[in-house]
């Protein structure tokens, strides 16, 4: 398996208008369901008075965690195309969400599936898309003793150190490696006496 995949850099806006009515879309780099759930809360506080709050969005490397919500419109004219537009970019770790004021005319199956799509569409067109490598966190703790063993390490691999503390009893690391990288640096580690591992997956 792959450790990168394709997200968006940041939020980004679209519009699309058809027959009185209009979708707001607006697309979003999202980790987890926890912050899927509190940004949709935030959009149905924030646009309490929009007729339908419809949305789709896809987790993981390998894009099997994801959702597409019709809010009340017929099913599968709003959440699905929605996820279209999504899968069409091939993107993951993305949330997009559409904000329909009604305008007083029916737009029917098909116009309600273009219409989401397009506005989805719009969205992501705005929006920066990236490469991303899968990271994982490794959590040294070891000896102070050990700390230039370690630390050569580290500057040789050009790791990333999150967080470090350092005393004259125990010291501690936290990296974020690519999982690739992983098996031989859990390794190099590990042969360093005295040295504890814990391995965290993002």
């Amino acid at each position: 398996m792959s450790d990168k995949y394709l997200t968006i850099a940041s939020k980004a806006e679209g519009i699309y208008k058809e027959k009185g009515s209009k979708f707001l879309s607006f697309a979003f780099p999202v980790e987890n369901v926890e912050e899927i759930k509190k940004l949709i809360k935030d959009f149905q506080n924030q646009y309490h008075d929009a007729r339908h709050i419809c949305y789709a969005y896809v987790l993981g490397t390998d894009k099997k965690e994801w959702r597409a919500n019709d809010a009340g419109e017929p099913s599968g004219t709003a959440g699905r195309p929605i996820l279209r537009q999504i899968n069409a970019r091939n993107l993951t770790h993305v949330l997009v969400i559409v904000v329909r004021y009604f305008g007083g005319i029916l737009l029917g199956t098909g116009g309600l599936i273009n219409a989401y799509s397009e506005a989805a569409c719009d969205a992501l067109n705005h929006a920066e898309i990236i490469e991303k490598t899968v990271q994982s966190h490794l959590k040294l703790t070891f000896g102070y003793l050990q700390l230039n063993n370690i630390m050569k390490i580290v500057k040789e691999q050009k790791l990333q150190i999150v967080s470090q503390e350092t005393n004259s009893e125990k010291c501690y690391v936290e990296l974020a490696v690519s999982q690739n990288e992983l098996p031989e640096l859990f390794i190099r580690f590990q042969n360093i006496a005295g040295t504890k591992i814990e391995t965290v997956h993002n």
